[in-house]
């Protein structure tokens, strides 16, 4: 058994009804006849297959007595696969407006912590017999040090599923009330690390409760006036404890045409796409940009580090902070603009590849997009506006049970008064985006959505002497269609 670390027990602290601390994923799966179907039983057994791989993902939270240390991992002894993996269905034909509408209403809601902390919910009845996985993880869960994401395992480059031996897991005994004491006082005494986080953790604890007490007062004082909250702005404010999620369709060749024409990388180009979208959705809200010259933006990136082990998926990530400049006019000075800002990164010598990221086993931005949520809510004191998590992704599909995978969104997680975070994976020819906000503080969420599309062509009009091609082939989002290249080379 292990003690929750310091960091992933941080996450565990901080998380609130307004702020639940966990990452999720959309998948889509086309439509299949026999053993090129999606359905519920078929995906239970492939999770039943491969969970052994990520033990955490079978292990609950068990607090000592006293609060005396951190509260430990210990095997659910009534460890119910049918709990975490649930079945849902759209009315049918499901459209991607009321998926969306689904997937909000599930990520506003904090996970059961008397339980292994991740959910995955398939559901059924999309247009065209598709099926979608949705997944949530906690951010304490994933590190991608000592545990991956259990979807980096699930997805398979062929078809047909892998061979696994049989998972004989047997739960062991959750320890007494004395024998966590016991090992409580034994650690405190002999480790003083955990010495000193015991300490801190009753520390925070204190804080948290002076906190919520401030802000009930402030509550019942906003009501007694009938005044609410004050805002700051557009991107800054008190969150509710609901969500909207709104997800985006492009092309990668798109961002390759505008790489090509104006230099820089794909992701400069996915960059300077959100500025784009931001600018022009501020622009059409009733305070315009409220002065905004820049949106200072936090971004995740990966970094060379030649002592982690192997484990770590042979690179850490790091924040690095980019200044989107959305007071300026033209598209393609924004793209040089943040392109400029990522070249002291690129001198480093220590930044990777993006196709070394996307030829990484696995379906590995799972992975990435919850080390990158977690970077963005440790620099929360640096005091940025927006966090974007952009991975690129293998460029050849991917199967579940047989069924290939057409499309993966990533929903990130909101932090204390950031109402939207932006998520962005590239996979088999496509770029998807996955945009999360505060349903109350950002009400019309899905223009930004349409914003980024437009940003987008753009670009690719002042980079082609003909205008691009319409989109065309596999419905997206908006229910707009998109092309689907069988890009094979990496970026």
């Amino acid at each position: 058994m292990d003690r929750v670390r310091p960091r992933d027990l941080a996450f565990l602290e901080v998380e609130s009804p307004e702020t639940p601390r966990h990452n999720a994923t959309i998948e889509i799966f086309e439509a299949g006849a026999g053993e090129g179907s999606l359905d519920y039983a078929r995906f239970v057994e492939l999770i039943r297959d491969r969970i052994a791989f990520v033990p955490r993902y079978r292990q609950r939270l068990q607090a000592v007595p006293g609060h005396l240390a951190s509260p430990l991992w210990v095997d659910d002894e009534n460890f119910d696969l049918a709990f975490h993996v649930r079945r849902s269905a759209l009315p049918r034909p499901g459209t991607p407006e009321q998926l969306r509408e689904l997937v909000s209403r599930i990520v506003s809601r904090p996970l059961d912590r008397t339980r292994p902390l991740w959910e995955i919910y398939v559901v059924e009845g999309l247009e065209g017999g598709r099926v979608a996985v949705l997944s949530t993880t906690h951010q304490a869960l994933v590190d991608g040090v000592h545990t991956v994401d259990l979807g980096q395992l699930l997805l398979d480059l062929q078809p047909e599923p892998r061979d696994l031996e049989p998972d004989d897991w047997r739960p062991r005994r959750v320890p007494s009330p004395a024998s966590l004491l016991a090992g409580a006082v034994r650690d405190n005494l002999l480790d003083r690390a955990t010495l000193a986080e015991t300490v801190s953790t009753g520390s925070r604890a204190l804080t948290r409760l002076a906190d919520r007490r401030t802000a009930r007062a402030r509550t019942i004082a906003a009501a007694a006036t009938g005044r609410r909250p004050s805002s700051k702005g557009p991107l800054g404010g008190p969150l509710s404890q609901q969500r909207r999620v709104v997800t985006v369709d492009t092309r990668l060749q798109d961002y390759r045409t505008v790489r090509e024409a104006h230099g820089g990388t794909i992701n400069d180009v996915v960059l300077a796409t959100i500025t784009g979208a931001l600018r022009a959705w501020l622009m059409t809200r009733t305070e315009s940009m409220g002065g905004l010259r820049q949106v200072r933006a936090v971004v995740p990136v990966s970094v060379i580090d030649e002592e982690l082990e192997a484990t770590s998926l042979g690179s850490q990530i790091a924040a690095h902070f980019v200044d989107l400049p959305i007071s300026e006019p033209s598209p393609i000075v924004r793209l040089h603009q943040v392109s400029y800002s990522f070249q002291a990164h690129k001198d480093t010598g220590r930044s990777v590849a993006a196709n070394r990221l996307a030829g990484i086993a696995g379906f590995a931005p799972t992975t990435f997009h919850a080390i990158g949520s977690r970077v963005a809510a440790d620099e929360m004191r640096r005091g940025y506006q927006l966090s974007v998590t952009n991975v690129p992704g293998p460029q050849a599909p991917l199967y579940a049970a047989g069924a290939r995978m057409v499309a993966s969104y990533p929903v990130p997680p909101l932090t204390t008064a950031h109402p939207i975070a932006i998520g962005v994976t590239s996979y088999d020819g496509g770029v998807y985006y996955g945009i999360t906000a505060d349903r109350d503080q950002v009400p019309d969420v899905e223009l930004l959505g349409v914003c980024v599309r437009e940003a987008l062509d753009e670009l690719l009009e002042l980079s082609s002497s003909t205008r691009p091609r319409a989109p065309r082939g596999r419905r997206g989002a908006k229910g707009s269609s998109r092309a689907t290249p069988r890009a094979r080379r990496p970026r």
